[in-house]
């Protein structure tokens, strides 16, 4: 058994070893495969750089043979473009000798450019006497601006002294200026007052017109009906209209007072002992015996009261009548 064990122990031992090893192998076979996508990947890199150049290179090929293609297009042109060279180089030859002939003729003074000026130059003493004035006028103008400072500082000094006093007078004119806006509203409210008063008079002015003139319809109507009764006439119609007016007023007032107290008697009759006020009709729930043998005093139903049918309504004339039969015997 022992024996067994060691080899069993020794071959487990040796395969563990293998498999240590192997693992290594396996993971240096895996370095090896990462290394070679790296560069795959670098060489596809490469290779996409590489064809964008080649499409470039392209492009530029592409170019530069349509520029060989418009050149030999222009070629034939060529002999009439260099003559036209040749001409136009005479020409600006010709032009440049032209600006320098007139660049001469422009600084030259001579010939019928020259301009002479009107006058004549004045001597030395001439112009010694013209100095003189020319300094007496200065001298006139430097007093009169003395002149104008003197009367600046003049006025300098009155505006400041009115500053002074201005600043010294503020409080005085803004007490007078409170007292004027007092006087102000005084006189606005006094104003207003004898505006009111003027249309109350207005008014009352036009009432009395009114009045006066209703006192004189009044007076001349009395007058003509004392006239009429003196001759024994009728007076007139319209006081037999406002008389009459009158009449029915008083019988209108007489109705409505009866009105009035019919309508409380028949609420004091439609009063309910309970105190509640119905306008239900008021059926009777007694009756009087004919007994010969009993009193005639009332005697209630009870629970067998007669009955009262409803009026009929305004449907009922949608209702047709019944058609009577006659008998057959």
């Amino acid at each position: 058994m022992t024996s067994r064990t060691v080899a069993s122990s020794s071959e487990f031992d040796h395969s563990g070893v293998q498999l240590i090893e192997r693992e290594e192998e396996v993971c240096i076979f895996y370095e090896k495969i990462n290394i070679q996508e790296k560069m795959k990947l670098n060489g596809e890199i490469e290779i996409h750089t590489l064809e964008d150049k080649i499409r470039f290179l392209k492009l530029k090929i592409a170019e530069k043979q349509r520029q060989i293609c418009v050149t030999r297009k222009l070629v034939p042109t060529k002999a009439a473009l260099d003559a036209d060279l040749a001409v136009l180089q005479i020409q600006f030859s010709q032009c440049t000798d032209r600006v320098k002939d007139l660049e001469k003729q422009f600084i030259n003074p001579e010939g019928s450019r020259a301009r002479l000026l009107p006058g004549k130059d004045l001597t030395e003493e001439e112009m010694i006497k013209k100095l003189d004035e020319l300094d007496m006028q200065l001298a006139r103008k430097e007093e009169k601006l003395l002149e104008k400072d003197f009367i600046y500082e003049q006025v300098s000094r009155l505006t400041d002294r009115l500053s002074s006093k201005t600043e010294a007078c503020k409080q005085d004119t803004l007490i007078l200026a409170k007292k004027m806006n007092g006087y102000q509203k005084r006189i606005k409210n006094a104003t207003e007052k004898m505006m009111a008063v003027v249309a109350e008079l207005s008014m009352k002015q036009a009432l009395t017109i009114e009045l006066q003139k209703e006192v004189r319809e009044k007076e001349e109507f009395i007058f003509s009906c004392h006239s009429r009764m003196e001759k024994g006439l009728p007076l007139n119609k319209e006081i037999e209209s406002e008389w009459l007016k009158v009449l029915r007023d008083e019988e209108m007032y007489a109705r409505a007072i009866a009105e009035t107290s019919r309508a409380s008697s028949e609420a004091n009759s439609r009063l309910l002992p309970s105190g509640v006020c119905t306008t239900a009709e008021q059926r009777p729930n007694a009756y009087i015996p004919e007994a010969d043998t009993t009193l005639p005093l009332p005697k209630p139903y009870g629970a067998l009261a007669p009955f009262k049918p409803s009026e009929p309504g305004a449907n009922m004339r949608h209702i047709r009548k019944p058609v009577i039969k006659p008998i057959e015997i």
